[in-house]
């Protein structure tokens, strides 16, 4: 029996193996940052300073060094997401937190029109990158999941429920912004748009219903300014060990040694490449056209990002991995070969497989994090472009 699809009962339930080893990497990803104590759950800090500073209507992105390290650059919305958590003692919250991250993700992939050993597959694939993540308390698998949701309900017509994700995700990070691609695989768009301008007013407005209108509508303009400093420092060249930027946009600073490079020289072409596909209309039919391209802007708002960390790409993984389940099968080799490239560099370059020397003055120092997804990204891009997709009956579990 495939080990992918081994499944072992416990009580009235069968769970299977990838979902067995993806509670249990969370839950020891998140154990261990809470036996070194809070210094290491410091994300968790300002996450719940957010909440706190929100109600006290104190500026959500200065420095409080009496508190937590650095600074929040999540949107006000984001106070309302973790209020439950915020609420609690910090390590029960914590805990709490990122399992809440896991099993968003997990509920997500479950729910992908795809067959269970897919799905399966992706969970495999994901797993460590979803773990660390989770070390660093962050917000990118349940992030990922809004994506996810956003096109899976929209092939399910329920694009009023599409649109709240989608337009939660750009309330909090920005990212789920990219949601908006999925309109033209709307079947209702009349409605996709009215329900996305009602939840972007919706939204906007909830978190006044802990702290005041004037205070969100500051915090705002406040989260513009402190995402606008946070991409000149991001893009710092003269940062040692710079852990963000890891993208396509800092490879070529890193490798080259452009420091100046503007970043519209990259992103302008990526984001015209990425509107391409739309020309393959009669293609819009068939769920593995649809699921590729989901999976080509998963991998894209990382890639392209100059927020990009290893903790984000949790969500250009996915991404790689739903393109790797969706090839013709038999799978080709140099498929394979792909992913193992992606596994070995993107995933395990952070981690102690690796040396500590190496880890930072090769992989890091030149953001080759990068490369691979980039790979599968230029590959998706050629498939989306010139493949003929086929239509497909998915077993729906």
């Amino acid at each position: 029996m495939n080990i992918v699809n081994k499944q072992v009962k416990i009580y009235k339930y069968e769970l299977t193996l990838p979902t067995i080893l993806w509670f249990l990497l969370a839950a020891i990803a998140v154990t261990l940052e809470l036996s070194r104590g809070l210094n290491s759950i410091n994300n968790f800090l300002i996450y719940k300073g957010v909440f706190q500073h929100t109600l006290q209507h104190q500026n959500l992105y200065l420095q409080y060094p009496n508190e937590y390290d650095d600074a929040n650059h999540y949107g006000p919305l984001f106070s309302i997401i973790i209020a439950p958590f915020a609420m609690l003692n910090n390590y029960v919250g914590c805990f709490l937190w990122c399992m809440a991250n896991a099993a968003t993700l997990f509920v997500a992939i479950k729910y992908l029109p795809l067959t269970s050993h897919q799905k399966n597959v992706i969970l495999l694939i994901t797993a460590v990158e979803m773990m660390t993540s989770t070390h660093s308390v962050q917000f990118n698998p349940m992030l990922t999941s809004w994506m996810l949701l956003a096109f899976i309900l929209i092939e399910k017509e329920l694009d009023i429920w599409a649109t709240l994700f989608i337009v939660a995700g750009f309330y909090v990070k920005l990212y789920g912004i990219v949601g908006l691609a999925f309109f033209f695989f709307s079947k209702h768009k009349i409605k996709f748009i009215g329900w996305f301008v009602f939840w972007l007013i919706v939204l906007f407005c909830l978190p006044m219903v802990m702290s005041s209108p004037a205070f969100i509508v500051q915090s705002y303009q406040d989260w513009y300014h402190s995402l606008v400093a946070k991409n000149v420092q991001n893009t710092d060249s003269s940062i040692a060990m710079n852990l963000q930027d890891l993208s396509v946009l800092g490879m070529v600073r890193r490798i080259f040694k452009v420091a100046n490079l503007r970043n519209y020289l990259i992103i302008v072409p990526a984001g015209i490449m990425l509107l391409l596909p739309y020309v393959r209309v009669s293609q819009f039919k068939h769920v593995y056209f649809r699921l590729s391209y989901l999976a080509l802007l998963l991998i894209s708002v990382v890639i392209f990002s100059t927020s990009a960390e290893s903790p984000t790409y949790v969500i250009a993984v996915t991404g790689v991995a739903i393109w790797f389940v969706v090839q013709a099968v038999p799978t080709a080799k140099w498929v394979y070969l792909l992913l193992i490239f992606t596994i070995v560099v993107t995933t395990f370059s952070v981690t102690d497989l690796f040396p500590h020397s190496v880890r930072v003055n090769f992989f890091i120092a030149y953001a080759l994090k990068a490369l691979p997804c980039f790979s599968v990204w230029l590959v998706l891009m050629y498939q989306l472009l010139f493949n003929k997709y086929k239509t497909i009956k998915i077993n729906k579990v």
